[in-house]
C-alpha cells in the first residue's frame, strides 16, 4: 500500500506544479504581446470612429447631411467586407508581424488624408479606402491569438485586446473634443482637419513597433526554451482536437458560421451605433462644448470597459459562453430603447448609452469564444474572416440606416429602436441554434 501511496501523493503534487508552469509561461507570453495588441486597437478603433466627433464640425463646415454623413461612415465597412478574407488568409500565410504592420501604416495615412476632403465623392473615397486598407487588423489579431492560447485561456486575452474598444472612447472622447476645440484655425485648418491628421499619426509609429517587436509561431521565439514552447504547443494541440472546421471549404459550407455571421451582424449595429452617434446624442440632449461632450462620452465607455472585464474573467472561470454573449446583448437592446425614449434629456440619455455600450462591448468580446470554439487551421483564418466581415457589414447598414431615418424624422430615436430590435434578435439565435456544448469549454 505504501509506495502506490506514495506514487498518488507524487503525482498529486506533480499536478498543481505543472499546471503553475503552464500558467507562468501563459502569463509570459500575455504580457509580451497584449499591451501592444491592446494599444494598436486603441488607436485603430479611434481611426475608425473619430468620423463621430469630427462630424460635430465637418459637416457644417461641408454642407453635408446626415444622410451623407451615414453613408460615408458605412462605406469603411463594405471596402472591409470586400477585403477581410483575403486579408486574413495572406496573414495566416505571410505571418501577423509583416501583415499587421502594413495594414497599420496604410490606414494610419489614409485617416490623416480625410483631412483634406471637400466634397461627398471625395468623403466616400477615402472612407472606403480606410477600410480596405484596415481590412484584417480585427480578425488578424483574434487569429493570431489561438496560436497562443488554448480556448480556456482565451476568453480574457481576447477581452484585454478588446478593452482598446471601450478605452478608445475613454481616452479618445475628451481627446477629440480638445484637440478640435484647441486646433480649430492652426494654420488655417478646422479643428476636425486636425483631429485626423493628429490621431493618424500613431498608427504610422505602432506599425514600426509590430514589424519589429511581434513574433509570428510560438516556434518562432527565442524568448522561450524548448520547454516552454512545449507546454504552449500541448495546450493548442488539445485545443485543435475538438475543432470540426479546419479548411476553408468546410467553413463556406457552414450554416452554423452563417448563422454567427448573422449574429455578430445584430451586435454590431449596436456597437456602431454608439460609436457613431454617441456624440451626436449628447450634443442634442443640450451639450454644445465638444470638449463636454467628450468628458461625458467617457462615462458610458469607462462602464462598458468595466463591465467586458468581468464578464471574461466569469466566462473563463465557468468554462461558460453562450448566457455571457446573450445578457449583453438583451442589456444593450433595453439601453438603446432608454435612450431614444430620454427626450433629449442628458441623464437618462447617459444611462441608455450607458447600459447599451456596456452591452455591446461586452457581447462583441464574448461573441469571439464561440467561432473559435471549432475553427482551427486554413480554417479559422477564413471563418473569423468571413465572420467579422459579413457581421462588420452592419457597420454600413448602422450608421446609414440611422442617418437616412434621422434626415427623414429628425429624430434619433427611430433608428435607435431599430438597433435595439436587431439586438434581441440576435439573443435569440444565440440561444436557440447554437449548441452549449459545442462553445462552453
Amino acid at each position: 500500500m505504501q509506495p502506490n501511496t506514495t506514487l498518488a501523493s507524487a503525482a498529486h503534487d506533480s499536478l498543481p506544479t505543472s499546471q503553475d508552469a503552464a500558467n507562468a509561461v501563459f502569463k509570459r507570453a500575455a504580457w509580451r504581446f497584449i499591451p501592444l495588441l491592446f494599444v494598436s486597437y486603441v488607436v485603430a478603433y479611434l481611426d475608425r470612429v473619430n468620423i463621430g466627433f469630427a462630424k460635430l464640425q465637418m459637416l457644417n463646415d461641408l454642407q453635408f447631411s446626415d444622410a451623407v454623413y451615414g453613408l460615408g461612415a458605412g462605406l469603411f465597412f463594405l471596402g472591409y467586407f470586400l477585403f477581410e478574407v483575403p486579408s486574413n488568409l495572406l496573414l495566416h500565410k505571410l505571418g501577423a508581424r509583416r501583415w499587421i504592420a502594413r495594414i497599420m501604416i496604410t490606414w494610419g495615412v489614409l485617416s490623416a488624408a480625410t483631412a483634406w476632403v471637400d466634397s461627398p465623392m471625395m468623403f466616400y473615397v477615402i472612407r472606403f479606402l480606410l477600410g480596405v486598407a484596415e481590412a484584417g487588423f480585427f480578425p488578424g489579431v483574434i487569429l493570431y491569438l489561438t496560436y497562443w492560447f488554448p480556448s480556456h485561456r482565451r476568453g480574457r486575452m481576447t477581452a484585454m485586446f478588446m478593452a482598446g474598444n471601450p478605452v478608445s472612447g475613454i481616452v479618445g472622447a475628451p481627446l477629440s473634443g480638445y484637440i478640435m476645440y484647441a486646433f480649430a484655425g492652426t494654420m488655417g485648418m478646422s479643428g476636425w482637419q486636425w483631429l485626423f491628421i493628429l490621431e493618424g499619426i500613431p498608427a504610422v509609429i505602432l506599425s514600426v513597433v509590430i514589424y519589429c517587436y511581434l513574433d509570428d509561431r510560438v516556434a518562432d521565439v527565442t524568448w522561450l526554451n524548448a520547454e516552454e514552447k512545449k507546454l504552449i504547443k500541448n495546450e493548442i494541440d488539445q485545443d485543435a482536437q475538438v475543432r470540426t472546421h479546419s479548411s476553408v471549404r468546410s467553413v463556406m459550407l457552414s450554416p452554423r458560421v452563417w448563422l454567427l455571421c448573422l449574429i455578430l451582424f445584430g451586435v454590431i449595429m449596436g456597437s456602431y451605433a454608439i460609436g457613431f452617434w454617441l456624440p451626436s446624442i449628447i450634443r442634442s440632449a443640450g451639450i454644445a462644448d465638444p470638449f463636454h461632450i467628450g468628458l461625458l462620452a467617457m462615462i458610458p465607455y469607462t462602464a462598458a470597459l468595466v463591465s467586458m472585464l468581468l464578464a471574461s474573467r466569469s466566462a473563463d472561470h465557468f468554462r461558460e459562453r453562450r448566457w455571457h454573449v446573450i445578457v449583453p446583448v438583451l442589456v444593450a437592446a433595453i439601453g438603446f430603447c432608454i435612450c431614444a425614449m430620454s427626450e433629449n434629456q442628458i441623464t437618462p440619455a447617459i444611462v441608455g448609452l450607458s447600459l447599451g455600450a456596456m452591452g455591446v462591448v461586452t457581447a462583441v468580446a464574448m461573441f469571439w469564444a464561440l467561432p473559435t470554439a471549432f475553427l482551427g487551421g486554413a480554417g479559422a483564418a477564413a471563418g473569423i474572416a468571413l465572420i467579422n466581415c459579413t457581421g462588420n457589414l452592419a457597420g454600413f447598414v448602422s450608421p446609414s440606416v440611422i442617418g437616412w431615418l434621422k434626415t427623414q424624422t429628425h429624430s434619433v430615436s427611430s433608428g435607435l429602436f431599430f438597433v435595439a430590435a436587431m439586438l434581441a434578435l440576435s439573443a435569440v439565435l444565440v440561444l436557440s441554434f447554437i449548441p452549449a456544448k459545442v462553445v462552453n469549454r
